[in-house]
């Protein structure tokens, strides 16, 4: 099954995918799944970010391929990060590049979406509490992460985290197929086999620290192949049975960093 959140007639909705057309859910999936007896073409509505998570996490290193790429010792735990949510950014919306960076990079990433409130997992529990997976783009200004010696600035930039078009509920993406293209070349191709931490044990790993809720969405880490945008770049990521995440990069106008609409 494929989940959309969207704007149609200026209201937003979540709704199942199927056919080129969306059926609009009653309530939100994390209450159920239940039709509202409304159907409209997918042409006509707006997809927004998939969901509006609480807080986004994320995984570093945690693909053997890419640990081995950059000769570092692979961890003994997940090493976890956020990005804000403000830094949400839908399929088709532009990735900003800012003014303050001259090295911004793409990273593939699957991306877990919790599907109930939850805490202190085991990994066989943590299934039951995820909603579902989506694509990401755990964009990175990477001159500003080796500057600070900490990521919260390069990580955390607006449109920073493009994330759809939408959620997955199948419930095994082991061995599935992940590419991210730059321009229609490939840049980035691994499988979800190679990561060191499964989702399962991510999950529990986090609800050992905080409490997760509905929505709230955990990066996994990226494969090798990690590059720089540029403006004027299209970035797709594809990851085996789910929908591409296609952005493209834009200058930031003169009044983005002004705080202006």
């Amino acid at each position: 099954m494929r989940i959309a959140r969207y704007l149609y007639k200026r209201h937003i909705h979540f709704g199942i995918v199927e056919d080129g057309n969306i059926e609009e859910l009653e309530k939100t999936p994390f209450t159920g799944i239940k039709s509202a007896g409304r159907s409209y073409p997918l042409a006509e509505v707006e997809l927004l970010s998939p969901v509006e998570p609480s807080k986004i996490l994320a995984v570093g290193l945690n693909y053997l391929d890419h640990a081995r790429e950059l000769g570092l010792k692979t961890p003994d735990e997940p090493v976890l990060f956020s990005k804000p949510p403000s830094a949400l950014l839908p399929h088709g919306g532009d990735i900003v590049y800012p003014r303050m960076s001259a090295e911004v990079d793409y990273e593939a990433e699957l991306a877990i979406v919790m599907g109930a409130q939850c805490r202190l997992l085991t990994p066989e529990e943590a299934a039951a509490h995820i909603l579902g997976y989506t694509c990401a783009n755990d964009v990175t200004a990477r001159d500003l992460q080796r500057l600070d010696g900490q990521w919260t600035r390069a990580k955390g930039f607006d449109t920073f985290c493009p994330l759809g078009p939408y959620i997955s509920t199948d419930e095994d993406v082991c061995g599935r197929r992940i590419e991210l293209r730059l321009n229609g070349q490939l840049r980035q191709s691994s499988s979800t086999e190679h990561m060191i931490f499964s989702c399962a044990e991510v999950v529990s790993f986090v609800s050992h620290i905080m409490t997760l809720y509905p929505g709230d969405v955990i990066l996994t880490g990226t494969p090798p192949g990690v590059g720089q945008l540029r403006v004027g770049d299209e970035v797709e990521i594809e990851i085996e049975g789910m929908d591409v995440l296609r952005n493209k990069v834009v200058a930031a106008p003169a009044n983005h960093e002004k705080g202006c609409a």
